[in-house]
């Protein structure tokens, strides 16, 4: 690790951090505090997932629902409008609609094949985007003079690496640059996630024997054809199930590859000296 105790952390006059962990367990609100204290510079994986890696995608698949509407079709092909996505680090929006959900059409869900396409597209997204990391780290010291990093991944960073191989890519290049940290949520926070998912669902992103399985399971077990998918129902289905799948993965990342800090912890951080302090206690307890 970059900080092997909890004194070199604290000592250390560049301090760059990875936080890894479930979506809803307060990555981007602290990451957001770091950066408003004005010595950290933040990096959010989802934000250059959709303005660097997707941002095509995304706009050319509402000019494609713009096209079947003649008005706006003339407009277009005249270049008398622009269309694009207004993707921000709290609104990330657009790259969720984008991804989707597969099932009835009628239901706001897309061919499987498509919803198929669209996981590849973000997986390869995201895992140049968690490669780009080192990058940044430079960029924000030599053009912005930031002595600080922070590194907000997406919940979804543990579907595209193999914690147990001392030789996986993507977490040699990060674990090279930047401490990474693991908040771990409780059963009640699980609970909680799934509570807030099955209220407002929103699209995910699977590795494909994890999305196949849980596809041709949800078949079998609604009786439903494809076409006749709820995509609503499916991903609340599933939602469950990839947080069970998650779980052990993002252990095996703190444990091989950084350390935890308790979700409880991390929730009562106000401050970058709070920040500082949770960190040393993590890595002490390592």
């Amino acid at each position: 690790m970059l900080y092997d105790t909890a004194d070199a952390w604290r000592t250390a006059p560049k301090k760059r951090v990875l936080l890894f962990a479930m979506s809803g367990l307060g990555k981007t609100h602290v990451a957001t505090m770091l950066r408003d204290s004005g010595d950290w510079f933040h990096y959010s994986i989802d934000y250059r997932i959709g303005t660097r890696y997707m941002g095509e995608y995304i706009a050319d698949n509402a000019k494609r629902e713009a096209m079947a509407v003649p008005f706006l079709r003339d407009l277009l092909m005249s270049d008398s409008i622009y269309i694009g996505s207004n993707i921000t680090f709290d609104n990330l929006e657009p790259v969720s609609t984008y991804l989707g959900k597969p099932g009835d059409p009628a239901r706001g869900g897309m061919e499987i094949e498509t919803y198929r396409m669209r996981q590849t597209q973000f997986a390869r997204a995201e895992k140049q985007a968690l490669l780009d990391t080192g990058y940044f780290i430079d960029r924000a010291e030599a053009l912005y003079g930031y002595p600080h990093f922070i590194c907000d991944t997406g919940g979804s960073i543990c579907e595209w690496v193999d914690p147990e191989d001392p030789a996986d890519p993507i977490l040699t290049a990060l674990s090279e640059r930047c401490l990474m940290v693991w908040i771990e949520g409780t059963e009640a926070h699980t609970e909680e996630l799934v509570r807030r998912f099955d209220r407002a669902p929103k699209p995910m992103a699977y590795r494909p024997d994890f999305l196949e399985a849980a596809w041709e399971r949800y078949l079998a077990e609604a009786g439903a054809a494809p076409s006749e998918v709820d995509p609503d129902a499916f991903i609340r289905w599933t939602f469950a199930a990839a947080l069970a799948h998650r779980q052990p993965l993002y252990a095996a990342m703190a444990r091989n590859w950084g350390v935890t800090v308790p979700a409880q912890a991390m929730a009562q951080v106000r401050s970058a000296e709070d920040f500082d302090a949770v960190i040393a206690d993590a890595i002490a307890a390592r």
